[in-house]
């Protein structure tokens, strides 16, 4: 069954470049990304991983910790760091999980559950390990997105879909198409416009049913 919305991701403890790890207890408290690729020493892939470190005071900023995972060993990651960190032109800090037997990629429902490591294999027989999965507190499934191979993934794509997430975790608003922050938030229908002006203040009434605020302090 495919890992759904508000499903509890699954827990499983795997070894990482920076040593073994059991998820849940790994993100704790805080927000999480899981970023997965399907093999280590490939172009696309290293361009990403050097954009997710890059970005390595924003995810702090952010109470978001990050976490890669490719179907690659310790060492075999260990070895790809020096390359990313040669293209980002900074340290990457945060561990990669050794998906070596596929436990994680399946778990996360990545791949078929009948696929396997042949040898001699290409990136094309993991191609669907691409996929990125945001996760809050509650380690809960909040956004996922997946992309073909031919495709880097936008990342700041991806800080700015955090960003409307942690906006909205648990407050009754959503946000418009392209949002970012700053800009006024949509205010839920379980409200009407007495009880959204009393949380909110002044709306911007644009349609019956659509109805803008700004976001509260």
């Amino acid at each position: 069954m495919a890992l759904r919305i508000n499903d509890t991701v699954p827990d499983f403890t795997a070894q990482t470049s920076q040593g073994e790890i059991t998820f849940h207890d790994w993100i704790g408290d805080s927000w999480a990304i899981l970023f997965s690729h399907p093999k280590d020493f490939t172009p696309v892939c290293t361009t990403e991983f050097g954009a997710v470190a890059q970005l390595a005071a924003e995810w702090e900023k952010r109470g978001t910790k990050v976490i890669g995972v490719s179907v690659d060993g310790v060492d075999e990651h260990l070895k790809w760091i020096g390359d990313i960190e040669k293209v980002a032109g900074c340290r990457v800090p945060f561990p990669i999980i050794a998906d070596e037997g596929l436990a994680v990629s399946k778990a996360f429902d990545m791949l078929p559950g009948d696929a396997y490591l042949p040898d001699g294999r290409t990136p094309a027989d993991t191609a669907t390990v691409r996929s990125v999965y945001i996760i809050s507190p509650d380690k809960k499934l909040q956004l996922s997105m997946t992309y073909p191979m031919s495709v880097g993934r936008n990342f700041a794509e991806v800080l700015r879909a955090l960003d409307a997430l942690q906006a909205t975790y648990g407050n009754p608003i959503a946000t418009p198409a392209n949002w970012t922050t700053g800009e006024d938030v949509i205010v839920a229908l379980s409200l009407d416009d007495d009880a959204a002006k009393a949380k909110f203040g002044e709306l911007d009434i644009v349609l019956p049913y659509l109805r803008k605020a700004k976001r509260p302090a």
